[in-house]
């Protein structure tokens, strides 16, 4: 049986590095088949558009996030990432603000993050993780107040089952069809949470979240896939099979 680990949302710096530890040193041990990274592995907040005229934009430290989103991503042993909102803000700057960077070999997000040196694949398009399974970032269609809905519709849409971040939030939840007893046909929207430091998220009106940090799990056996969510903890350390981990 393989075994897949998702993870979502760091959002280096503002990553809950109890959380990150805890995870990697679960995949050191545990060994998985693989880990993929659904998207928002650096925040890249000094190039957002919220920074345009503050102090953020002068900050100068897109060097050294860079860097330690290198170090996390290799400490996670990711194999596989797909684009998403925060790491378009690359590619978005250049666009809107220097366009005649573009084309330079090294503002490509992937040569930027040095995947090749980690062996990541970069997906610019959904990807087939597992058989009639895709992986998305979560910002490709409508986001839903509800955890896992967001992700269903997507699944919706697609024809396949979809496993998605952006949310911040958890939730699996299914969609099922069938006809006078016939072979059921189930699509599943699984949303993976986030691992992110909640103290960083000032920009939330209130303060009042609906985020839970966590990962997900596909347990694939031929074409049969079998998802599964791993709650992460206030400290950082989860539970997974019986054995806490931290």
């Amino acid at each position: 049986m393989k075994i897949i680990v998702c993870v979502s949302d760091l959002q280096v710096p503002y990553h809950d590095k109890k959380a990150v530890s805890a995870l990697s040193n679960f995949i050191k041990k545990y060994k998985p088949d693989e880990v993929v990274s659904v998207g928002d592995e650096m925040d890249m907040q000094t190039i957002s558009k919220w920074s345009k005229g503050t102090d953020l934009e002068h900050e100068k430290s897109i060097a050294k996030d860079r860097d330690e989103t290198h170090r996390v991503l290799e400490s996670l042993k990711i194999k596989h990432m797909i684009r998403s909102n925060h790491t378009d803000r690359l590619f978005n700057t250049i666009k809107m603000r220097a366009p005649g960077l573009a084309g330079l070999p090294e503002l490509e997000l992937k040569n930027f993050l040095k995947l090749d040196d980690l062996g990541i694949t970069y997906h610019e398009k959904p990807y087939e993780l597992a058989p009639n399974w895709l992986l998305l970032h979560g910002d490709e269609g409508n986001v839903q107040p509800t955890a896992g809905a967001t992700a269903l519709g997507l699944a919706k849409r697609a024809g396949m089952s979809v496993v998605c971040g952006h949310t911040h939030r958890m939730g699996l939840t299914h969609y099922t069809q069938s006809y006078f007893g016939g072979t059921p046909k189930t699509l599943w929207g699984l949303e993976v949470g986030c691992l992110m430091d909640f103290k960083f998220a000032k920009y939330i009106r209130g303060g009042l979240f609906t985020w839970h940090k966590g990962f997900g799990i596909l347990y694939v056996d031929g074409n049969k896939v079998t998802p599964h969510l791993v709650p992460v903890n206030i400290d950082g350390s989860f539970v997974f099979e019986g054995k806490v981990w931290k």
